[in-house]
């Protein structure tokens, strides 16, 4: 099958997380990949048997490539689905672009590197290649890869990488960084009474609008702070809740949080940080607390080695254009993978993020093309033997 008809084969099999079942799309690539001679294992993890991944390897020995891509997507809700103008699984192909859900996050990325595979089996049946290449098709990205590139990286199923491409929406350029996230529940606590003598309560979303106050004094004083790629740490608060009628004073509020940390951040460091917003307030009678965290980490690379220079200069030559290196606003499972690179670790792919978890996803062929070709080009320049 041409290109085209590849990504279609991959957008036309569901894969929406949750419920994160992705039996389907992981066989087709490894029908694919076993077509063409790789060597394929389908690990998936045992509390979720449905999150299965494929993993497709050529060659042997070092340098060691590996190509990564997600399989699942974000499931497409009540609200999308009445604004697409296609079947969302059909693969359309309208105006220069290929409209389906994962079309852009993250099958085209994972296509072009099938097609590399493609060709490097070529190459290795005829002349053989200087080196390994491996592709890894993951589950379970969409909703943190815990079950997915996670435990497949803690269980021993990667290899450590000399170079390793995680595939996203970067426009084709080459993206070194993202942020971490660390999320979090305040909670305070006041007395209830009936609203028509409301100084004989204590009012706990009074209270929670001090906190409120002091965390967006905190979000810009975060600007002080600054990384060349990915700009700024940031604290937004995303969800309230509180109280249950208007005519009672409210006796519980509580808020979640969403902390944005650059690369060199520390967690512990962050968490003390927002306890201390917390505990610096006099909310008496009034009492607040801070917990739930959930963390989830930064990624950086420093581009220091002849893979990421290669690399570039494929970028450059095919785009004729500066080709980074570039921040990568939403967060990947490139930190799950740090432990395993070796050398360097990029995120790179066509399109933009902003076109992904929406209506009319799509990914304009112009730009899948050439994704293939610098995938295509390294990978020639990095393993082929001559």
């Amino acid at each position: 099958m041409d290109a085209v008809e590849l990504l279609q084969g991959l957008v036309r099999i569901p894969s929406p997380n949750p419920p994160g079942d992705t039996i389907a799309v992981a066989d087709f690539v490894a029908e694919q990949m076993r077509a063409i001679g790789c060597e394929v294992r389908q690990p998936a993890p045992p509390q979720k048997s449905k999150a299965r991944n494929t993993i497709a390897t050529l060659g042997m020995g070092e340098p060691r490539v590996m190509l990564h891509a997600h399989i699942d997507t974000v499931p497409i809700g009540a609200t999308e689905a009445q604004k697409w103008s296609v079947d969302p699984y059909a693969g359309e192909v309208r105006d220069g672009a290929l409209y389906g859900k994962g079309s852009i996050d993250d099958k085209a990325v994972l296509a072009s590197m099938m097609q590399v595979m493609q060709d490097a089996a070529r190459q290795e049946e005829q002349k053989g290649l200087n080196g390994t290449l491996i592709l890894v098709a993951a589950a379970e990205e969409e909703v943190g890869g815990q079950l997915g590139t996670k435990w497949l990286a803690d269980d021993g199923h990667l290899p450590v990488c000399d170079f390793i491409v995680v595939g996203e929406q970067t426009g084709n350029k080459v993206a070194t960084a993202h942020k971490g996230v660390l999320r979090a529940t305040v909670r305070t606590t006041g007395k209830s009474v009936h609203a028509t003598n409301p100084d004989r309560g204590v009012n706990a979303i009074v209270a929670m609008s001090k906190i409120i106050a002091a965390l967006e004094r905190y979000h810009h004083d975060l600007s002080r702070l600054i990384h060349p790629v990915v700009g700024v740490p940031t604290c937004n608060i995303g969800l309230i809740a509180g109280g249950s009628t208007a005519n009672a004073v409210p006796d519980a509020c509580a808020i979640q949080l969403d902390r944005r940390m650059i690369p060199g951040e520390k967690p512990e460091e962050v968490v003390g940080e927002l306890r201390a917003v917390v505990e610096s307030l006099h909310l008496e009678p009034a009492t607040a607390s801070i917990g739930d965290f959930v963390y989830s980490r930064w990624f950086d690379s420093p581009l220091n080695t002849d893979h990421a220079r290669c690399f570039m200069d494929c970028v450059r030559r095919r785009l004729d254009d500066d080709p980074g290196p570039v921040g990568y606003l939403p967060g990947s499972d490139a930190k799950h993978l740090m432990d395993l690179a070796r050398g360097d670790m990029i995120i790179f792919g066509p399109g933009s993020y902003e076109v992904a978890h929406a209506a009319d996803e799509h990914v304009r062929l112009e730009d899948y093309a050439q994704t293939t070709d610098i995938l295509r080009d390294f990978v020639r320049r990095t393993l082929y033997a001559n």
